[in-house]
Formats: C-alpha cells, sequence, structure tokens
C-alpha cells in the first residue's frame, strides 16, 4: 500500500506544484524550460508507475459495501467521464461550458469508481484523485483568472468527438480485465 500513497502523492503533487507554485514554476520555466517540462514528466510518470505497480502489489482491505443497484449509474459516469477525457484534448462546444473538462472527467471517473468498489486500495486511489481534482480546480482558477471561452468548432468535429469518445470506451471495456484484474462486463 506504500507504493500506491507515494504514487498517488508524486502524482497529484506534481500537477498540484503547477498551481501552488507559480512563481517557482515561471522562475524555473524563464531559466530552461525543457529541464521544467522534464521534471514534471518525470514526476508524472513516475507518479504512475508508483501507481501501477502499488495496486497490483497492496494489500488490500474491505472498507465499506458498493450498492451494487449503483453499477449501470457508474457505467453511465464512465461514459460521460471518458468522453470529457476524449474533449479535453479536442475542440469541443463543451469546453464553452465546461472549464475543466479533464479534471472533471477524472472526478466523474473516480466518483464512478468509489461507487463499485469498497477496498482500502480503491479509496486510496480513486479517493486521492477526486481530492486532487476538488483541490485543482479551484486553485487553476485561481491561478488562471478570467476564463476564455474558447470558439464553437464545426458540428463534424463534435461528431468525431463522440466516435472517438465510443472507441476508447469500448477498448477500456475490452481491456480493462487486462489493466487492473477486474471485468467491467462480468459473465
Amino acid at each position: 500500500m506504500i507504493l500506491l500513497v507515494a504514487g498517488v502523492l508524486l502524482f497529484t503533487g506534481t500537477h498540484l506544484y503547477l498551481s501552488l507554485a507559480p512563481g517557482s514554476v515561471a522562475s524555473l520555466r524563464g531559466r530552461n524550460e525543457g529541464a521544467l517540462k522534464g521534471l514534471i514528466s518525470l514526476g508524472v510518470a513516475g507518479g504512475m508507475g508508483l501507481i501501477i505497480f502499488g495496486w497490483r502489489s497492496a494489500e488490500h482491505s474491505h472498507v465499506y459495501t458498493p450498492n451494487w443497484d449503483l453499477r449501470m449509474p457508474s457505467i453511465g459516469l464512465m461514459v460521460i467521464a471518458i468522453y470529457l477525457l476524449v474533449v479535453a484534448g479536442r475542440p469541443s462546444r463543451v469546453k464553452r461550458v465546461l472549464r475543466h473538462p479533464q479534471l472533471t472527467g477524472v472526478g466523474l471517473w473516480a466518483i464512478a469508481h468509489l461507487l463499485m468498489n469498497g477496498d482500502s486500495r480503491s479509496v486510496v486511489l480513486f479517493g486521492g484523485l477526486l481530492l486532487w481534482v476538488v483541490v485543482s480546480i479551484p486553485l487553476i482558477n485561481r491561478r488562471d483568472g478570467d476564463w476564455q471561452k474558447p470558439e464553437a468548432p464545426a458540428v463534424v468535429s463534435e461528431v468525431l468527438t463522440l466516435i472517438v469518445s465510443a472507441v476508447v470506451y469500448a477498448a477500456l471495456v475490452w481491456g480493462h480485465q487486462w489493466l487492473a484484474g477486474v471485468p467491467v462486463i462480468m459473465g
């Protein structure tokens, strides 16, 4: 469990550093932007590696019993979460309504997983990432100031985003057994 906790702390801490220490980030960027990007990438990748190894090696215990009636709502949250994660990297009208689609997607992903998993390692991972999202959004808003809404893209772009989201979701459902050790579709 120590590796998992360390991974969540390194991953979230690396991201939070960008919002909590803008002066330090600006100073590093001014001296050597490549080095700053390298350090941030190293922190994020190291955090992900620790999360993966920590998840797979953690002895976990029962914390709470999930309500299996929430399975379908959880799957619905995951569909929206994946869509928002795809939207974050593409032009979309959603970005005119939602300032942080990627963080919102991670938050919905974490909630969906907390609804379906009541073990200690799930609480550490998904609870830790949900807490990071809740803290990050106001910090980023404060750091970045007023929100400049992007222009609305063509409808074709929105349709392509939906198609990409469906493919990503299908791939994650298919690969969930391999990635997390638990199939999405029991059966």
